[in-house]
């Protein structure tokens, strides 16, 4: 629920929820949603909601967000400590973090002081002999010890009770991880809390898995940071910024532009290139925004030297940079000193983009899930077979080198043409394509749909997050024989064996709280048959999870005494972790990685 507002930074909303009375917090979750009602108009830097006839409030952001609590103001008798401007602030997008003095976020060379901690440095040396471990700073652990009990409350209430309030404490733990150098967890509570606000608004962009994820990195990360120590400590710390570094002339060929549309409030396009040697390279545009800007971004020019090509024209043509400066991540710098001129592209079935296509499936997915692999994608000839029914919606069957993947939809929000081309290309099974997808790690080789072309065409590729398909640009379906869902159907083990119910567990306690696992039911029985299925370890945990959820002691009076949050947290935190575990595994086996 972003009412169009300008992003406020963490600490702005964790400043103002705080400085409310104890009644105002209790009617905050209602004020944010009488405040999506109210008309609101744009002025310059500055967005102004008429609270009543007499009575406005205003954001002013005069650099793009809201940076202190002074910028958000209002004309009510109870300002500056009233609901209003603490409901502003929560119903906002979430800033992104602003940079440390010292240094800018993705800094290239020349543009501002440097640093040598950037996400690209190479990983901390082993200390020498007799030296001492470099172990995590008091104010550090105090920090982490802050968010895990911040995340802790979070899971207990689920998404239904963590409204505003509990959001705020969260977002008040990941600033005073950031001021204490702890980045990379700071970043996993904000998604955390974007996540929490997606579902309550009942935004399409939400999945479940997705703050289930940010959910168990914010968790894992603040109960192992105390302890860790040098090289183990760099990696839980993280990284604010990403610094570029020169890499003199490149000649990059475009391959496809998909959007951006975060439920942070920001949106745009990436478009990905390649050089002769398959190394891939991206050119991003994304900023504060919504649907709109995230549909249009295509037709935008790119930010490299002084070509004029936009992101649809690139992912289809070339580009030669001299000066070019590069993220660890492959992200293009837009430098002064860059310079970049338009030059001839190839297609899909060309060299040097062919050689992407070539290289075995069970090697692309295990660079995929190991992270040496570009943000997972994978390049795969494919035959279009069927479609499938899976929860969020039908996803396509095809057949790739004999193997049976389910290719769904990238994103589902509906002003993207994602899901209708995938409508479309379910009508033509037997069509032979040549794709872009991004690994979904699940039990069933499962993949999420970017870019299509066919496989002997020169021409272009369809960009399906961007453009439209139509009945016409179909091919011909080949005349081959068309695989069935049941002769496709993973190995019957993998449908049998129950570990969908620890994950299921798992999922319904981020959804609904601690109290939907506490309500009795025969949980031994769901442990014996994953024992039964040779999961003994999976069946402990989910009786565990089981027992901390229901643990509730009494006091000398007989009263009901607070739930043990941490005992939960940790069963919790151990079953999404050994789910986690397995289904990487499983993604693996079934892939042949």
């Amino acid at each position: 629920m972003s009412l169009d507002l300008p992003p406020v930074a963490p600490s702005v909303t964790a400043a103002l929820v705080q400085g409310l009375t104890p009644r105002l917090r209790k009617r905050l979750d209602a004020g944010i949603t009488k405040l999506a009602d109210r008309p609101r108009v744009r002025d310059g830097d500055t967005v102004r909601i008429a609270v009543d006839d007499d009575t406005s409030l205003e954001l002013h952001a005069p650099g793009g967000s809201v940076t202190s609590a002074d910028s958000i103001r209002c004309g009510c008798l109870l300002a500056p400590d009233c609901l209003h401007r603490a409901a502003a602030a929560s119903a906002a997008p979430i800033a992104e973090a602003e940079p440390e003095p010292d240094a800018r976020p993705e800094q290239e060379p020349g543009s501002g002081s440097g640093s040598d901690t950037g996400a690209g440095s190479p990983p901390p040396s082993a200390p020498e002999a007799g030296a001492e471990s470099e172990t995590a700073t008091p104010e550090q652990r105090l920090a982490a010890l802050a968010m895990y009990d911040a995340a802790a409350a979070v899971l207990e209430a689920g998404t239904d009770g963590a409204g505003a309030v509990l959001q705020a404490e969260l977002l008040r733990a990941a600033h005073t991880a950031r001021v204490g150098g702890l980045p990379r967890v700071a970043a996993s509570a904000v998604s955390v809390v974007t996540q929490l606000r997606a579902a309550r608004s009942a935004d399409p962009a939400y999945r479940l898995t997705d703050l289930t994820a940010a959910l168990r990195d914010v968790l894992m990360t603040a109960h192992r940071l105390p302890d860790a120590t040098d090289a183990e400590l760099a990696d839980l710390r993280g990284t604010a910024r990403q610094p570029y570094a020169p890499d003199g002339s490149l000649r990059l060929y475009g391959l496809f532009s998909e959007p951006v549309l975060t439920a942070t409030g920001y949106a745009g396009a990436v478009t990905w290139t390649a050089d002769a040697d398959g190394r891939l390279y991206t050119v991003s545009d994304v900023a504060p925004g919504g649907s709109g800007r995230a549909v249009g971004a295509a037709g935008r020019a790119v930010r490299v030297g002084d070509t004029a090509l936009t992101h649809r024209e690139l992912s289809r043509a070339g580009l030669a940079v001299s000066g070019a400066t590069v993220s660890p991540t492959g992200r293009l710098g837009a430098g002064a000193g860059v310079r970049a001129v338009r030059a001839a592209g190839a297609s899909w079935s060309e060299a040097p983009l062919d050689r992407l296509w070539q290289v075995p499936v069970a090697e692309q997915v295990s660079r995929a899930l190991t992270g040496t692999g570009g943000d997972g994608l994978l390049f795969l000839d494919v035959t279009l077979t069927g479609t499938v029914r899976e929860a969020a919606g039908d996803c396509l069957l095809a057949d790739c080198d004999g193997l049976t993947l389910r290719l769904a939809a990238a994103h589902d929000h509906p002003a993207l043409p994602y899901r209708d081309n995938l409508r479309l290309l379910a009508t033509a099974p037997g069509t032979r394509l040549r794709v872009v997808a991004r690994l979904d790690a699940s039990p069933v080789p499962r993949a999420l749909l970017v870019a299509a072309g066919h496989p002997s065409d020169a021409g272009a590729h369809v960009d399906l997050g961007l453009d439209r398909l139509q009945q016409a640009d179909l091919p011909a379906p080949a005349t081959v024989s068309t695989v069935s869902v049941a002769a496709g159907s993973p190995p019957a083990v993998l449908d049998e064996a129950p570990l969908h119910v620890l994950r299921r567990r798992v999922h319904q306690a981020a959804s609904a709280g601690r109290r939907v696992l506490a309500f009795p039911g025969d949980s031994a029985a769901d442990s014996r048959r994953l024992s039964r299925y040779g999961f003994a370890c999976a069946g402990d945990l989910l009786g565990e999870l089981h027992a901390a959820a229901a643990d509730r002691s009494r006091d000398v009076f007989g009263r009901l005494v607070p739930a043990d949050l941490d005992r939960f947290a940790r069963a919790w935190l151990a079953a999404a972790h050994y789910t986690e575990e397995v289904d990487r595994a499983l993604c693996a086996a079934a892939w042949g990685a």
